[in-house]
């Protein structure tokens, strides 16, 4: 287990991997571990490639997703990668083992209208409320992650060029610009409702805290959305993570260009923001189909 701990150890404080990642990176390895005692193999250093199919073979039979099986195969890759330059291993097993293609799943979204709907919404302007239009203003004008959301200070906006410095994943900075409609929002919160909220704590700069003052986690912001949707019974579902999909379609669909959204959203990969232009596509082959005179049946 030393050099498990140790692996993990690396991953976080060297490579600045997520703590989600770490997790799952750290039931993996413990995963294909209770595997070898199972099958009476002393330890990974005599694992082979008849030990690694037999696993996979396990994985598949119990039906985990491909996305799933790719993620453990990745994981016990670099876990190996790590033993070999430790000097624990001389080869690494999983390193021609290939990853499983991953099931292309079009991300949910809202339409435009639907958007107007949840901003139309007339609420009181308690602290709270002030704080979750303050929320659903950014995540949807910015196309930030709900975990981005949650590490924003205060001093991570910047009214002069309308911009938020976001930290993204392994804690990577970009700028991302924000509209007048977030402008408004934030400086209201922060003139208004923010002190109140902070009224008997100890001074911290994190810049959405919830109703204790403290720092809004994750969890907290799907509550605040979870709740919002009682109210609004034409929206069958929402998560704050639709609204990151609906800011990428939506300037997609609008004509904005695909290299500048993949720069807005913070993904390394441009093929990681080509999934939105599948939804466009959709979306323009149903709306062809529903109103082009020739597209239709006769």
């Amino acid at each position: 287990m030393e050099y498990v701990q140790a692996f993990l150890h690396e991953i976080k404080f060297e490579r600045n991997y997520s703590e989600l990642t770490i997790t799952n990176y750290r039931k993996d390895i413990l995963q294909f571990l209770t595997f070898l005692e199972t099958e009476a193999i002393p330890s990974y250093i005599d694992v082979g490639m008849i030990e690694v199919r037999n696993f996979l073979q396990i994985l598949y039979t119990k039906n985990y997703k491909r996305a799933t099986i790719a993620r453990k195969i990745s994981a016990l890759r670099s876990f190996y990668k790590f033993l070999l330059k430790e000097g624990v291993v001389k080869k690494n097993p999983f390193l021609t083992v290939s990853l499983p293609k991953k099931e292309i799943r079009l991300p949910n979204f809202f339409y435009e209208d639907e958007m107007e709907l949840l901003f139309s919404q007339k609420l009181e302007e308690t602290p709270l409320n002030l704080r979750n239009i303050v929320i659903l203003e950014l995540l949807y004008g910015t196309g930030i992650r709900v975990s981005e959301c949650c590490k924003l200070r205060v001093d991570s906006v910047d009214f002069y060029t309308n911009t938020l410095l976001v930290f993204g994943k392994r804690n990577k900075e970009r700028f991302v610009p924000f509209g007048q409609h977030a402008r408004q929002a934030l400086k209201t919160y922060l003139e208004i409702a923010r002190p109140k909220l902070m009224k008997h704590v100890e001074p911290h700069e994190f810049l959405f805290v919830n109703h204790l003052g403290k720092s809004l986690t994750a969890r907290g912001i799907q509550y605040i959305f979870t709740k919002w949707i009682e109210d609004i019974a034409e929206i069958q579902k929402i998560s704050p993570h639709m609204l990151r999909h609906t800011f990428a379609t939506h300037l997609l669909n609008r004509g904005a260009d695909l290299r500048v959204v993949q720069e807005l959203l913070g993904h390394e990969n441009l093929a990681t923001t080509q999934i939105y232009t599948h939804v466009t596509k959709d979306r323009l082959q149903n709306v062809y189909n529903m109103y082009h005179p020739r597209a239709q049946k006769r």
